[in-house]
């Protein structure tokens, strides 16, 4: 299977679940705030499943991998931590916080999945 046909089936598989429980909890009349969180989950989610057939290139070093996912993640996940609201964003030092956050959880999750896989690989 082609990595494009790869990342639309594991991308398109959380947004089409995430969205339709985001429907179902607005027609059920829930707390739009939670509607919104759950949607925007999905997108996460979705961007994080199909970005990650980029680490399947094996013309690709780690590192051009790695850079790649960052930038998708960049305009993809970052803008959904933007406007989710679950973080203040009234102040300039807000925004760098959230930068922080954002490269802070990239790194440790980057981190965990590469020595994990390491050991997956070596045995």
């Amino acid at each position: 299977m082609g990595l494009v046909k790869k990342a639309i089936l594991r991308g398109g598989l959380p947004f089409i679940i995430m969205t339709g429980i985001s429907i179902s909890m607005k027609y059920k009349g829930m707390d739009p705030y939670q509607v919104k969180s759950t949607f925007l989950t999905g997108l996460i989610i979705t961007a994080v499943a199909a970005a990650s057939v980029l680490y399947e290139i094996e013309g690709w070093s780690l590192k051009k991998q790695s850079i790649v996912h960052f930038l998708l993640m960049l305009v993809t996940v970052f803008p959904c931590l933007m406007v989710s609201g679950w973080f203040p964003l009234n102040t300039p030092l807000d925004f760098i916080k959230l930068i922080g956050i954002f490269l802070l959880v990239g790194l440790v999750l980057w981190s965990l999945f590469y020595v994990l896989f390491s050991k997956v690989i070596k045995s």
